[in-house]
């Protein structure tokens, strides 16, 4: 693998903000998990605690296909993202496996119609490698506000 694993986080959230779900999706390992836990950067585990979101890559898949339904009704009007990123730092390798586990924080903003939800928090990607280039195994997301109410989130953070 010659490519940097720091260019997948970025890659990934590209992908979100232009709404190519279908090419977001595909950078999940087959056994990947997406978890954004209700506790935020102090919840050790998902299956101990509620959780915002925590979702295979089925529930990914179905996700996405709603958000490609034009008859998903809470998606009008048109929802869209942008996510501001600082630089991913490598937190730890496992030398053995080549998987590696990547810091990065962010702001997340998303518009729908009048209104916008402004997020921020690290983003957690436990990240291996294939032949077809790196695959996240997990994306969790640590909100800086997780425990807070939230309105509705219609895309992926």
């Amino acid at each position: 693998m010659t490519h940097d694993p720091c260019d997948l986080v970025v890659t990934e959230a590209a992908l979100l903000d232009e709404g190519r779900f279908d090419d977001w999706l595909a950078l999940f390992a087959e056994d990947a998990h997406y978890w954004v836990p209700l506790l935020g950067a102090a919840q050790a585990d998902p299956h101990t605690h509620n959780s915002i979101a925590y979702e295979d890559r089925l529930l990914l898949q179905l996700r996405v296909q709603r958000l490609k339904n034009p008859r998903a009704h809470s998606l009008h009007p048109h929802v869209r993202c942008q996510h501001v990123l600082q630089g991913a730092r490598l937190q730890a390798q496992d030398a053995s496996s080549g998987e590696v586990t990547l810091r990065t924080p962010f702001l997340y903003i998303e518009v729908q119609g009048e209104e916008q939800i402004l997020l921020a928090g690290t983003y957690s990607h436990r990240l291996v490698p294939t032949h077809q280039g790196w695959m996240i195994l997990q994306k969790r997301v640590n909100l800086v506000n997780a425990g807070q109410s939230h309105p509705a989130i219609q895309l992926f953070i």
